[in-house]
């Protein structure tokens, strides 16, 4: 694949993703919901390039319980030199859940990237596949699709922010078309919507906090 097709992107309804994810579940998931899948030797850290100028990096429960050695990869996926937004994907299961909050911790608030936590490798594919195909300026069936935001998939990745039940949630994402628009938020945007201590918990849960002190 050449470098500037790689900075350009996937087109839409596509993603480009690391060879290792070939025979997973994750792949039979997004193929399942429409995605296509071109598949790159080259993608380095990086597990998944999509159409909305993202990456994906996936923790996976093994990474977890395995050690600090998912800091590493992490650490050089924050380094990686592009202009895609980075969002980290971290199963949080059972057995993964007593980390979970050093984690978010270490992707959000030490490395300033975005985390959106899943159930496992199904969960992930129904997610990306969300953004892929509801992610595009340019995809003329958006409207279409921001009517279905309200799955239960989507209201309950929302509701997993402190703070954020049902009712914010549903009020969320009836003001931003996409899960991406909910991370790049501002917390002025946020306020206007669910009040200025809600939005500020929103904002925090995504972002580094950047306040003196914090």
């Amino acid at each position: 694949m050449g470098t500037n097709l790689l900075i350009a992107g996937p087109p839409y309804g596509h993603v480009f993703s690391s060879e290792k994810w070939r025979s997973s579940s994750l792949i039979e998931g997004l193929k399942g919901g429409g995605v296509k899948i071109l598949f790159e030797n080259e993608l380095g850290v990086v597990d998944f390039y999509l159409p909305n100028k993202s990456t994906v990096l996936y923790v996976s429960e093994c990474d977890i319980i395995a050690g600090n050695g998912y800091k590493r990869k992490l650490v050089r996926y924050r380094n990686t030199s592009n202009s895609f937004q980075e969002l980290v994907l971290v199963e949080k299961t059972k057995l993964s859940e007593q980390y979970f909050p050093a984690v978010q911790k270490f992707v959000v608030f030490d490395l300033g990237l975005s985390l959106l936590p899943v159930s496992g490798q199904t969960g992930a594919s129904q997610l990306i596949t969300h953004m892929v195909l509801s992610g595009s300026q340019e995809n003329p069936f958006r409207r279409k699709s921001e009517r279905c935001l309200l799955d239960p998939l989507v209201m309950g990745v929302v509701q997993k922010v402190p703070g954020v039940g049902k009712v914010r949630a549903q009020a969320l994402l009836q003001n931003f078309s996409s899960i991406q628009q909910l991370c790049n938020a501002t917390p002025a945007e946020l306020t206007l919507i669910v009040g200025k201590a809600c939005a500020q918990r929103i904002h925090s849960f995504f972002h580094r906090h950047t306040a003196t002190g914090s």
